[in-house]
């Protein structure tokens, strides 16, 4: 018996060290979705504020899948170096969690970048006829504008119709050159397109914003489907290693395969 043990040895040993080096990649996974959620939040921010009535959790549903990644990835590493199989089973069973979140954090993105294109149009002409240069809405406007060298929803003429326009003219971020462009040619109806940005910021919004959020529902569906493979195919030598080290069998009795095939069969159900 313990010649058998010794022989069973070395195989868990090489177990737990890949099972270690997975929980590593594990949290490397997490610490990427929640760097591409706050890259989304911030670099999308101005977008998603004009547009606060859409789908807007997107990158908020990454931030918090990659926060419980990494916390759960460091878990998983301490109960791989502990052996203890409740701590395995735990862990296993926030892995299952993880999986969902990231399957939702990816449909999130999808329907995000979707949906965008038809409440942008409605939404950015709503705050560009309210514009007043002061709240975040119209702060928003500002910064869509400068940033892509943009003017109005479709063109320069959706100022014309503002409530800013009559006693402001159109806004100063839509100036093609700024040292060019002063007050009194903005309120010119007939100089300011001259000193203006010709292009609408609709069509530069939705292609912006429908390609980033490609690149975040891409890789939160990458990293999940990788993390799905890996794991059924490690999972299951994981607990029926350990159980053997803990118990000094070299063969699980009958109800441990029971079980172990209950677990199984409720994991992929999920998956």
């Amino acid at each position: 018996m313990a010649s058998r043990r010794m022989e069973t040895k070395p195989v868990i040993t090489c177990l737990k060290t890949l099972l270690v080096v997975y929980s590593f990649v594990f949290w490397i996974t997490g610490a990427i979705l929640l760097a591409v959620g706050l890259w989304g939040k911030f670099m999308l921010g101005a977008y998603i504020s004009i547009i606060a009535d859409s789908s807007t959790n997107a990158p908020y549903v990454l931030i918090g899948t990659g926060t419980c990644i990494i916390v759960f990835g460091l878990f998983g590493c301490f109960a791989t170096c502990r052996g203890s199989p409740w701590m395995l089973k735990l862990y296993a069973m926030f892995l299952s969690l993880v999986f969902l979140a990231e399957l939702v954090a990816g449909i999130s993105g999808f329907v995000f970048r979707h949906e965008i294109k038809g409440t942008f149009e409605r939404t950015f002409n709503e705050a560009v006829q309210n514009y007043n240069s002061q709240d975040e809405r119209s702060l928003a406007v500002d910064n869509v504008q400068r940033s892509l060298k943009c003017c109005g929803v479709l063109n320069y003429t959706s100022w014309f119709t503002s409530v800013w326009f009559p006693s402001n003219g159109m806004p100063a971020s839509c100036c093609a050159n700024i040292s060019d462009c002063n007050p009194s040619d903005l309120r010119n109806a007939t100089i300011a397109p001259d000193k203006v940005h010709q292009q609408g910021c609709y069509d530069l919004v939705t292609g912006f914003i429908e390609t980033n959020m490609g690149i975040i529902a891409g890789v939160t569906f990458g990293i999940a489907l990788s993390q799905s493979i890996v794991r059924c195919r490690k999972t299951r030598r994981r607990r029926v290693h350990v159980t053997l080290e803990n118990s000094g069998r070299t063969h699980p009795n009958t109800s441990e395969i029971h079980s172990l095939k209950l677990f199984f069969l409720s994991l992929f159900f999920v998956l």
